[in-house]
């Protein structure tokens, strides 16, 4: 993913000529508590982001963090595309919320797109191919020749139906010529302790939640999904440079408010979202995790949305994938 960072003092430039400094002055915004809706659990990447937001947010009222979890991110889009506009509402957002699930869910209680105004789109963070200790694959190419040797018998897990763990799995069966089971859990937290205990064999996931198993030897990583090697484990080579040219399945993270929010308070929280994150210390931090700093303002962050939703409606349908 290449980006064209855009500076904080050409942000009204980027956001179009109806932006107007004073406007959000006068309207005296904020002037009560803003809420950020996580529609995962805490200690999860989006939650992290989200309070690292928060923790340095200074537009003069605190930023609390809501985790609403459930339905795979829908609970928490739905409560953010059916809040009033007016800026005391946002959503950290991402892949899953914002150009998977519209593909895999027919009657998704929102619309990606329309129900919500983008505001930056902040980080990615590849995914990572793990497996357990146990499997006979120390290389993506190995890992290929087991499953066409042993047709069925391998699985790999994920925090549900149509999750970027299990979108990537599915892009990796396309392009690798091969059938793994798809075993889904209901959150990570399921799915990793019968990994770590042999009981699947492999799973796709995110590199910040996957580094400690995989620093301890817990688990093996065989590859990252991005088209390069993240500086936080540059020793793990891509699936790409091992022979599925091309293959790129990176999680992102972007914050989104309900349709229809004013351009002036758009503005706003996309300078202050992009101050924040363009911090040494948040980016250091953000780095230290697994994540690759974007900070794209919001044309870029509609632009990428619309490129995603197409990638991956095409990988549904044509794995098949159905909701349970």
């Amino acid at each position: 993913m290449k980006f064209k960072k855009i500076g904080l003092a050409l942000m009204a430039a980027a956001l179009g000529s109806s932006f107007n400094p004073a406007q959000a002055q006068t309207a005296r915004y904020p002037e009560r508590p803003v809420h950020i809706v996580v529609g995962f659990p805490p200690g999860g990447v989006p939650d992290t982001l989200a309070r690292l937001l928060a923790e340095h947010f200074s537009l003069g009222q605190p930023l609390v963090v809501d985790n609403k979890p459930g339905a795979g991110g829908n609970l928490g889009g739905e409560t953010v595309a059916r809040a009033k506009p007016d800026g005391y509402t946002v959503m950290m957002g991402g892949i899953a919320t914002h150009s998977i699930n519209g593909s895999v869910f027919p009657h998704l209680p929102f619309d990606m797109v329309k129900d919500f105004t983008p505001i930056v789109l902040v980080a990615s963070t590849p995914n990572v191919l793990v497996v357990h200790p146990s499997v006979p694959a120390r290389n993506v190419g190995e890992l290929v020749a087991l499953a066409k040797a042993q047709p069925g018998q391998l699985s790999y897990g994920t925090p549900g139906i149509g999750t970027s763990p299990h979108v990537a799995g599915e892009m990796f069966n396309a392009m690798a010529g091969v059938k793994l089971n798809h075993v889904p859990y209901r959150g990570r937290a399921m799915a990793v302790p019968d990994l770590l205990a042999g009981h699947i064999g492999l799973m796709f996931d995110n590199l910040p939640s996957a580094l400690p198993s995989i620093r301890e030897g817990k688990l093996r990583a065989l590859g990252i999904t991005s088209l390069r090697r993240s500086a936080s484990a540059p020793d793990i080579p891509t699936l790409a440079e091992q022979g599925l040219k091309g293959f790129e399945a990176d999680s992102w993270l972007a914050i989104f408010a309900p349709g229809g929010l004013p351009a002036d308070i758009q503005a706003l929280l996309a300078t202050e979202a992009m101050r924040v994150f363009n911090l040494p210390e948040v980016q250091a931090r953000m780095r230290a995790l697994g994540m690759e700093p974007i900070v794209a303002g919001p044309a870029q962050l509609a632009a990428h949305q619309r490129s995603e939703i197409a990638k991956w409606a095409k990988v549904v349908r044509e794995a098949g994938i159905k909701p349970e």
